[in-house]
């Protein structure tokens, strides 16, 4: 994927999740497996209201990554349209404490 605009703090993690569920759900649907997820950015920036927060966040351990999990196992045999909220499970997730960030505009 290809991003023209990438808001370090905000924006690229909710497009991380995003385009990764995505990618899961079109490899379930053509019978495949979801491999990498690869986003090329353009203008990656971090605004100025948002260094202390990420300064935060970087000081933080790394956790092992959460595993998604199909909640029917005919899920997404119809097409892409088959999903359901329902549908998606996520195993694992044990995140850190929120860190507030405003929308910078």
């Amino acid at each position: 994927m290809y991003q023209l605009s990438a808001d370090r703090g905000l924006g690229i993690p909710f497009n991380i999740a995003s385009y990764a569920l995505l990618t899961h759900m079109i490899a379930r649907v053509t019978d495949t497996d979801a491999h990498e997820l690869i986003i090329q950015l353009g203008d990656a920036h971090v605004y100025k209201d948002h260094v202390d927060a990420l300064e935060e966040q970087l000081k933080r351990e790394p956790r092992p990554f959460p595993k998604l999990v199909w909640r029917r196992e005919d899920v997404g045999r119809k097409g892409i349209e088959d999903f359901e909220y329902a549908d998606f499970g996520v195993e694992g997730y044990e995140p850190h404490p929120s860190i507030a960030m405003k929308m910078s505009v």
